[in-house]
């Protein structure tokens, strides 16, 4: 059986390569045990000390009131061993002869084998006769007393001052957070849960705030306080100090081999905080779903297992962690034991005075008690590089490409829109569009049809500019979206996604999100072409009505309309639908896409759609297919090419009169049975061409709005309604 004593010697640390002055170990001692700091950290601590640099003068200010503040407490224990040196040679000074000569009375004491005694005599300042010097000891102990309270000032003021760099430099490091996640592209946040996010924007944030508080006001002190101790330890017994130095290598080397062996236990625990973070959010904003489906039971059995390796990953963490401080104060009073033994020694043989010793023992307390915080911040230490390295990261994530310089005038949009032979793909070895290219005239309805994953939805992201092209060019108005700035750019554009997004505020507010400046007329009359106005009037407070995050006090249909309201409101020159009416009832839709023809005079419309009675007036008809346009023209032009959308509304038009492009084909092998009248007495649209008032669906007589406010019976008075009144110029 091998040794391990054998292994040991055996490896790299005593293994040699080289000749000469250039001989050196094949392996070094500190990394082969973790010893040694790894790259990442020299760059966590660079990149986090240029964003202390701004608050350079405070930080000058601060280390100097903890140099004066270490100094001044680092006299105390010096001046107590004077005073107790004091009270030991007037004690004994009141049993020896008065007048008699202090050299006189140590030879004596030598004459009668009394050298211990004398050899302690030779050490303090004995006056024989006189007894306790009072005067001179309230002297020193007042001195002390304006010390203590001169440092003690010193550190209170550096404490403000530690808070008030922590404080700045963290809020200006959360404005670059914020700054860093509105230059990200919309690609990362598609690869990352929110729940991910918001922990490292917020709990990542937080506890780097923690850890700067303790690093700049005690980390700093405990390093001052341990350089100057050593300083006061060599200067009463070089002996001694040597005792207490000789534990150090030993306290640092242990703490930082336990600290390297926590820190990716506190990564990996604050890994398993970030997936619950989204588990909990995601049960939260889906709590509907969840118990709707019954699922709450596994639910809580994610959350129990995520629950359950947070708790174990933050045990092994803090058990790792835990272990510094133990072992660091076992060496410290291993420590007390050796100076107090040797110490005496010294003190009998005259080396040294009691108070010396006194004074010793003081400062090998003043020398450990830092190293052993220091230990104990080890580690939160670990815990911060950990969160610190998840902030920098973020911060450190690729970015957008740069924009392109502003125009110096506003650039008026006639809303001309050409895809060129565009290809694009979100993942590089998986092609979405290839060479697709479309043409879109001012004015136009273009409708955007095709089942899931055809490419539609990309194509306002791809306008937007949420991701750029990979090949190809897209013009509005003849110039390359390449060449434009982004906020120019969008400011021509109304996005109206699936997806509803409403923020805490009034339903008023909402709604003139993207025109802050709206007159209240001009917000109700866009909520009034957008059938926003009938519900909520109906509230208690109207458009003062406050929402919450989640806009639970209105229905999915409901924040669908008051999208679209801020989108009509915002008055762009093209309108991109994505799906927009998804959430709400046939006869609502019906009257929003007769208000659209009237708004969308001199504006481009895309309008991303499912149902395909719907779309049957556009202008523009486009059939996606795997990326590519395999056909498009308008409604009667396709129903009688018979091809690929004949057969999607074919299937549609069997069933419901709103069926969709993804279910058509299934509908239409399967054979729906005829559609019934709902409660309302609404009919499906009849089968035809779709031509003329005869392909829209019925719409049964409004009901009477509340507070007097009148409602169209039907389509055709809705065209009675003046739409111009909200937009610019019109107040």
């Amino acid at each position: 059986m091998r040794s391990p004593m054998l292994d040991w010697f055996s490896s790299p640390v005593f293994q040699w390569e080289g000749t000469g002055r250039h001989r050196r170990p094949k392996e070094k001692w500190r990394d082969r045990y973790g010893l040694s700091a790894r790259p990442e950290e020299h760059g966590l601590v660079r990149r986090l000390a240029e964003r202390l640099r701004p608050q350079k003068r405070s930080l000058v200010i601060m280390a100097v009131l903890g140099i004066g503040s270490v100094f001044l407490n680092l006299l105390g224990p010096g001046l107590l061993g004077y005073a107790t040196d004091l009270i030991f040679a007037g004690l004994v000074s009141k049993d020896l002869p008065a007048n008699a000569d202090k050299n006189d009375v140590i030879e004596r004491l030598r004459e009668q084998d009394k050298d211990t005694l004398a050899d302690v005599l030779s050490t303090v300042d004995v006056v024989p006769g006189q007894g306790i010097d009072f005067h001179r000891l309230g002297l020193v102990l007042l001195l002390i007393l304006g010390l203590y309270l001169v440092g003690s000032a010193c550190m209170l003021v550096q404490g403000r001052m530690v808070t008030l760099v922590v404080q700045r430099t963290v809020r200006d490091l959360r404005e670059q957070v914020e700054s860093k996640l509105t230059r990200l592209p919309v690609s990362y946040f598609d690869g990352h849960s929110k729940g991910e996010v918001l922990s490292r924007v917020t709990n990542d944030v937080d506890n780097l705030q923690l850890t700067l508080q303790q690093v700049l006001g005690q980390m700093i002190n405990s390093v001052l306080s341990v350089a100057g101790v050593v300083v006061m330890m060599l200067v009463i017994s070089w002996e001694l100090a040597l005792i207490v130095l000789v534990n150090v290598p030993v306290s640092v080397a242990l703490a930082i081999w336990i600290g390297r062996r926590a820190q990716p236990r506190f990564g990996e625990q604050w890994q398993v905080t970030e997936t619950l973070n989204s588990h909990v959010e995601e049960m939260y904003t889906g709590h509907a779903v969840v118990t709707g489906f019954g699922r709450r039971d596994l639910a809580e059995k994610v959350f129990d297992e995520h629950n359950e390796e947070l708790y174990t990953a933050a045990s092994r963490a803090q058990a790792t962690s835990g272990l510094i401080g133990p072992t660091t104060r076992f060496i410290t009073d291993l420590n007390y034991v050796l100076v107090a033994m040797v110490g005496a020694l010294r003190v009998a043989s005259g080396a040294v005075s009691i108070g010396d010793v006194q004074a010793f023992i003081q400062y090998s307390g003043m020398f450990s008690r830092p190293l052993i915080d220091m230990a104990s911040f080890s580690g939160q230490l670990q815990s911060g590089l950990a969160s610190m390295e998840r902030v920098f990261d973020l911060l450190e994530t690729e970015e957008q490409p740069p924009d392109a310089e502003r125009s110096p005038e506003p650039r008026e949009v006639e809303g001309r829109v050409e895809f060129e032979n565009v290809s694009f793909r979100y993942l590089p070895d998986t092609p979405l569009i290839e060479k697709l290219s479309l043409t879109a005239e001012p004015g136009q309805l273009i409708a955007v049809v095709g089942k899931t994953g055809a490419g539609k939805t990309t194509l306002g992201n791809l306008l937007t500019r949420f991701y750029d092209i990979d090949g190809g060019r897209i013009l509005l108005d003849g110039q390359d979206i390449m060449s434009m700035h982004r906020e120019e750019l969008r400011a021509g554009i109304g996005l109206v996604p699936q997806d509803t997004w409403l923020f805490g505020g009034t339903i008023a507010e909402n709604i003139a999100y993207g025109r802050p400046d709206a007159t209240r007329e001009q917000v109700e009359a866009a909520a009034r072409a957008t059938c926003v106005d009938r519900f909520v009037r109906a509230m208690p407070d109207g458009y003062e009505t406050v929402l919450d995050d989640d806009a639970t006090a209105v229905s999915a249909g409901e924040k669908q309309l008051i999208t679209l309201a801020r989108a009509f409101l915002s008055d762009p020159a093209i309108l991109m639908l994505d799906e927009a009416t998804s959430s709400v009832d046939s006869r609502t839709e019906a009257a929003i896409h007769q208000a659209m023809n009237s708004l969308r005079a001199d504006r481009t419309s895309f309008v991303i759609a499912h149902r395909l009675s719907t779309i049957r007036d556009a202008d523009l008809i486009v059939v996606m297919d795997s990326g590519q346009v395999v056909e498009s023209g308008n409604h009667t032009e396709l129903l009688a090419a018979g091809g690929r959308y004949a057969q999607l509304y074919a299937g549609a038009d069997s069933g419901s009169g709103t069926g969709t492009a993804d279910d058509a084909g299934t509908e239409a092998e399967a054979g729906a049975d005829d559609a019934e009248p709902d409660a309302e007495g609404t009919l499906p649209a009849p089968s035809g061409d779709g031509g003329g008032s005869e392909g829209r669906a019925a719409i049964p007589a409004a009901r009477s709005a509340p507070d007097g406010q009148h409602q169209p019976d039907d389509l055709d008075e809705l065209d009675e309604l003046d739409f111009s009144v909200w937009l610019p110029g019109n107040n």
